[in-house]
């Protein structure tokens, strides 16, 4: 098997796995808020191909999720693929600059970071239109609710990510080298 046809299928298997994990793991933290621990297959999808990759992922996983299994609809596709692209993207975008395991886990902390201050922005303007609450209510909840949620759901995915790393990722990247 030639090594595109082999980086589609492993990324294809990644979708696949992200969405059985999606539809089936879904972990009450905060409020009406979910912990959904797609995001940690995703980001070992950027790992092994970098952030586009991550990228791919995170809408044809989100997308699906979107016409099966979510209720938020479109807003909430939207949601999801900021939210697991700004984890996903900026930990597979500093691996791609520091490959190891301390740039791993670098990238993984910053990947939370952005996650959290990008998703206060977003909820700020979109979550007032899926919550049906007024702006000024879902402002009160963004420090108390929903960014101890991101930060909770991307030290989660930081934690099992860095968990699997050597045994999921490293017989992957032999699998896939450097292309």
């Amino acid at each position: 098997m030639n090594q595109k046809t082999r980086k589609l299928t492993t990324i294809g298997m990644l979708c696949a796995l992200a969405y059985i994990v999606v539809a089936f793991v879904r972990i009450p933290l905060v409020l009406f808020l979910k912990y959904e621990p797609k995001d940690v297959i995703i980001t070992i999808g950027g790992l092994l191909f970098g952030p586009s990759a991550s990228f791919v992922m995170t809408v044809l996983v989100s997308f699906v999720q979107m016409l099966t299994i979510s209720g938020t609809g479109p807003l909430g596709f939207l949601m999801n693929v900021i939210s697991s692209c700004s984890f996903a993207c900026t930990a597979a975008l500093f691996y791609r600059k520091h490959r190891s395991f301390p740039g791993m886990a670098a990238g993984l902390l910053g990947g939370c970071l952005v996650m959290a201050a990008t998703m206060l922005l977003w909820n700020y303007f979109i979550a007032p239109l899926y919550m049906g609450m007024p702006r000024e209510a879902v402002a009160r909840l963004l420090l108390p609710a929903f960014l101890p949620f991101n930060l909770i759901k991307g030290g989660l995915n930081a934690a099992i990510t860095m968990l699997l790393y050597k045994p999921v990722f490293l017989p992957l990247r032999r699998y896939h080298p450097e292309e």
